[in-house]
């Protein structure tokens, strides 16, 4: 199946950047969200995107014009989903949620569309569940910022059929990213990797092993990651890494995974990373800088 039509439910962070891929991608791409202000939120995330690359000359105006005349947005779900190959759900990590979302679109997309979630931590087959197709369903776990990072991870669940998956796995190389493919285990590959990595972290910053600059500078120099734990905590959101702990935590019965208590006390103030303006840095100047605990 070729894929011209791409719907994308949810424009937040994650769904947004995913928007916008699909957008650059020349697919004709259906930008949903519940609230106008997220839609508007989500549509000036792009833009000011695409106007930096501008800047740095990375991207022409003509560009620009092209890719945000493939992006249409919607409040209405129904109208977003009807005609699209692809739908790539974006919403809040609740079950519950991404249950009601699932449940819409296998009554109101063709028979032949793929609905893949951007789930990074929840089952994918509790998800399928909630769709009379479980066989088109597929986890497409996108990376946070979406047009730069490179990887794709798709999460195959018990029932997705071979055809759903090699057709994520061409959608993703159409997207320019390199897709592994993984079964549907609590946390996955990455996220169980990550967010135990940023769990120990902040273990280590508590303890005062040392600031959490140098602790990042030693992951990033000492083991070429790109950036350091504590940072990338920061930009993901200690409340989504507050809950995918939570959730490996409960699936392998283990509190080994239970979440540091300074990271439950930086999420129960409000204090949710670059998102918020304070994290386990301060970002209120715009870059990272240290704070006290």
């Amino acid at each position: 199946m070729e894929i011209e039509t791409v719907a994308v439910i949810g424009a937040g962070t994650m769904g947004a950047g995913i928007a916008q891929v699909c957008a650059q991608t020349g697919w004709k791409t259906n930008l949903f969200d519940a609230f106008p202000e997220g839609l508007e939120r989500g549509m000036k995330t792009i833009d000011a995107f695409w106007d930096k690359g501008i800047a740095r000359g990375k991207t022409t105006p003509e560009q620009k014009t092209e890719w945000a005349a493939n992006i249409s947005t919607f409040s209405d779900m129904r109208a977003a989903v009807k005609d699209a190959d692809l739908v790539i759900e974006a919403v809040p990590e609740n079950l519950e949620i991404k249950a009601r979302v699932f449940h819409v679109l296998a009554e109101e997309t063709k028979e032949e569309c793929i609905l893949a979630t951007n789930t990074s931590s929840l089952s994918v087959s509790d998800i399928a569940a909630a769709s009379s197709r479980p066989e088109k369903v597929i986890g497409m776990h996108f990376f946070n910022p979406v047009p730069i990072m490179e990887l794709l991870e798709l999460v195959r669940h018990e029932r997705t059929s071979e055809e759903t998956i090699a057709i994520a796995q061409s959608a993703g190389q159409a997207m320019n990213k390199t897709t592994i493919l993984v079964n549907d285990v609590p946390g996955f590959a990455t996220s169980r990797l990550g967010v135990v990595l940023g769990n120990e972290a902040i273990r280590m910053l508590s303890d005062g092993v040392a600031s959490a600059a140098d602790i990042d500078k030693a992951m990033v120099l000492g083991y070429r990651h790109p950036m350091g734990p504590l940072e990338l905590t920061d930009l993901v959101g200690l409340d989504v890494r507050r809950d995918i702990l939570l959730n490996l935590q409960e699936s392998f019965d283990d509190d080994s995974y239970a979440p540091h208590p300074l990271l439950e006390k930086l999420v129960a103030a409000g204090e949710l990373g670059k998102k918020t303006g304070k994290g386990i840095y301060d970002w209120t100047s715009g870059k990272a800088e240290e704070r006290q605990h």
